[in-house]
């Protein structure tokens, strides 16, 4: 299990980054990390790997503690990868052969085997023979992502990692990598800003807002019962509304356009979103956004049905 207890940190003295962040990872489990810009989410991840000396707190793996540069001649956990989002790859080699770097050099029919296997783990069979230089920087980090799973780590930290990969392939190397890490056993941190990551494959997810521990649980539950616009702001846009006195957050697709109702809304504009509108209204002297299946032209007069609990 990965245990983080108060962990602080500040690369300046009385600036901090991280404060008081405590959380735990079963091992095999995927860990979500979500926040705005700046929040300290890449520097959490290095610190998970050892390569930073916290200012306070303790970070530990199967009850061995995490240590930074400090006790370390090589920073970082020998059983744990760590894949930042700028890739240190071997530019003037091969695609196979930064996959195969950490490999048995005396077993080479067992690590082309194995670096095979990883090539089609992220979809760069084809270019095991190209060389990196002459790569996108979507394959690089596809590629990153290959060498880090090569010796099976028991845990591998992923900072941003579908970033710079093209829409048509990310969605089908997000479901092929997080298959092989649930095979195989390997726990996953990912700090992001994409939803998806979150929902479709995370089971637990943390929010830091402030440099601090914000929220944490499924990311079902922080979706369906978020306990701010902040929270609820990483999964979609949020309209927070004042109904009969109170204040509700409540997603696009929880308001619909009906025929007959008494609340009543004027549209300002709409936006394209392929499969559906995304409709900005006035109500109540409140901007909401509401999903519809139709373009509504501005000024037009419509009906609200809103389904809250």
């Amino acid at each position: 299990m990965l245990k983080v207890r108060d962990l602080s940190f500040a690369y300046e003295p009385e600036t901090p980054v991280l404060e008081g962040i405590s959380f735990d990872l079963d091992p095999g489990g995927h860990l979500c990390v979500m926040g705005e810009s700046g929040c300290g989410k890449s520097t959490l991840l290095k610190a998970l790997y050892g390569l930073f000396d916290l200012d306070d707190g303790e970070i530990s793996w199967k009850k061995k503690q995490v240590l930074g540069p400090a006790y370390n001649l090589v920073p970082g956990m020998p059983f744990f990868k760590y894949v930042a989002q700028e890739t240190d790859l071997m530019p003037f080699t091969t695609v196979a052969d930064n996959v195969s770097k950490y490999l048995s050099r005396i077993d080479m029919e067992a690590s082309e085997k194995r670096t095979q296997e990883l090539l089609e783990v992220i979809g760069m069979s084809e270019f095991a023979d190209t060389k990196v230089k002459n790569l996108s920087g979507g394959q690089k980090q596809r590629v990153a992502l290959a060498r880090a799973l090569a010796l099976n780590p028991e845990l591998l930290l992923l900072d941003e990692p579908f970033s710079q990969v093209d829409n048509f392939k990310k969605n089908t190397l997000r479901r092929t990598l997080f298959r092989y890490l649930k095979d195989h056993n390997i726990a996953c941190v990912v700090a992001t800003h994409d939803s998806e990551d979150a929902l479709s494959f995370s089971d637990r997810m943390v929010v830091i807002k402030g440099n601090r521990l914000h929220a944490i649980g499924s990311p079902a539950d922080l979706f369906r019962d978020p306990p701010d616009k902040y929270v609820a702001s990483l999964f979609d846009d949020v309209n927070e509304m004042i109904l009969k006195g109170e204040k509700v957050l409540m997603y696009p697709n929880q308001i619909k356009i009906t025929k007959k109702s008494k609340e009543k809304a004027r549209v300002l504009r709409s936006y394209y979103k392929g499969t559906h509108w995304l409709v900005e209204m006035d109500f109540e002297r409140q901007v909401i956004f509401v999903n519809h299946p139709e373009e509504l032209l501005p000024d037009t007069e419509v009906s609200l049905e809103i389904l809250c609990d």
